[in-house]
């Protein structure tokens, strides 16, 4: 428990400032292309989940175009999709484990919406700060149904351990090298 306690949240918060350093290069970079390729706003923002039920704002690079009256598919742009199929647009959320409010790993933060359709042992989850990368992520990610994610978010619970956090960011690294095709909007909403 002090791993998880004392030593995750030390670590997260130095290893996001080491991170930084060539990180924000290329996030420099990114808002480059949403300059040139006229894609605004930059950046999504929406209400999640965190630790003990707390809500907060999560940051990402925006992927989508704003026009909801187009089907998920018809907002995609080429900018986003390079973004969102090598998990960079998750890069914002550095932001939100310098504040606190995330781990580099744990379970993914979910939409407030979902916040009453939780079971007992599904509610689990919200022990820990969520991640920006996770056990379902590098178990399978949006191929994996709902029920097969809240298990892996569940194990991870009760694995917890610098080794498994460790594994789990060096499988993320791979996964983001390898490109492999999205298919995060098809995922179904969680219906409880």
């Amino acid at each position: 428990m002090s791993y998880q306690t004392y030593i995750k949240p030390a670590l997260d918060y130095l290893l996001t400032l080491v991170i930084l350093i060539p990180v924000g290069l290329m996030m420099i970079l990114i808002v480059l292309g949403y300059i040139i390729t006229g894609h605004f706003p930059i950046f999504f923002k929406h209400q999640r989940i965190g630790k003990n039920g707390r809500h907060f704002m999560l940051w990402k690079f925006r992927t989508l175009s704003n026009d909801t009256s187009k089907t998920l598919q018809q907002r995609k742009f080429f900018w986003g999709n390079i973004l969102r199929a090598s998990n960079l647009d998750e890069l914002p959320q550095l932001w939100n484990v310098l504040r606190g409010e995330m781990s580099l790993v744990g379970p993914r933060p979910l939409p407030v919406e979902y916040a009453n359709l939780f079971s007992a042992e599904q509610n689990k989850r919200h022990q820990v700060h969520p991640g920006i990368t996770g056990l379902a992520q590098v178990s399978g990610k949006n191929n994996l149904s709902w029920p097969e994610k809240f298990k892996f978010d569940v194990e991870y619970i009760n694995r917890c351990s610098f080794w498994l956090d460790l594994t789990i960011l060096f499988k993320t690294f791979l996964l983001a090298l390898s490109f492999k095709q999205d298919t995060s909007l098809n995922e179904e909403k969680f219906t409880g």
